[in-house]
């Protein structure tokens, strides 16, 4: 599933900033410095929006081009904030075979959230993933962390309304 941008507004911090020019400045001599540097990255801003991507490419001399190509084909790596109530469907094959494509849908349309994305507001995300080691209770999601199993998609609208 390719992962998409959406139009949350960044709120970086001009802390944050010197935080990952610092990491930057760490790793510049560094052979293979992309890979931490956007792991370091992240952990400062819970994602890598693209104007983060920028300061790296910037302070790098790697394109941005070549950065947003790695952060979007690594799943470690994220483009949008998770939402207050972050909501992630396992899609791994014991999931999956069992209907987690169809509860993932479920939640698309009550949270009016696209998949891979953050509502505007920042109340929610909806993110696809894969084995969360729960194979037992497939299909498995999780909110805020918490696990919910053996779920078919006519339970979403109550598992979601203790969210909204």
């Amino acid at each position: 599933m390719k992962k998409k941008l959406t139009t949350v507004v960044f709120h970086g911090t001009p802390e944050q900033e010197k935080e990952l020019i610092a990491v930057i400045d760490k790793y510049k001599d560094v052979k293979g410095k992309m890979m931490p540097i956007l792991q370091e990255a992240q952990a400062i801003y819970g994602y890598l929006p693209i104007e983060v991507q920028k300061i790296i490419a910037e302070r790098t001399g790697i394109s941005l081009e070549e950065i947003y190509g790695v952060v979007s084909f690594y799943a470690q790596f994220k483009l949008n904030p998770e939402g207050e109530v972050a909501v992630a469907v396992c899609l791994g094959t014991a999931c999956y075979v069992k209907g987690s494509g169809d509860i993932i849908e479920e939640c698309s349309r009550i949270l009016g959230v696209p998949v891979g994305s953050t509502s505007a507001d920042g109340k929610y995300s909806l993110e696809a993933t894969r084995c969360i080691g729960a194979c037992g209770l497939a299909p498995v999601l999780t909110i805020n962390g918490e696990v919910y199993g053996r779920l078919v998609a006519k339970d979403m609208e109550g598992i979601l309304a203790k969210y909204m």
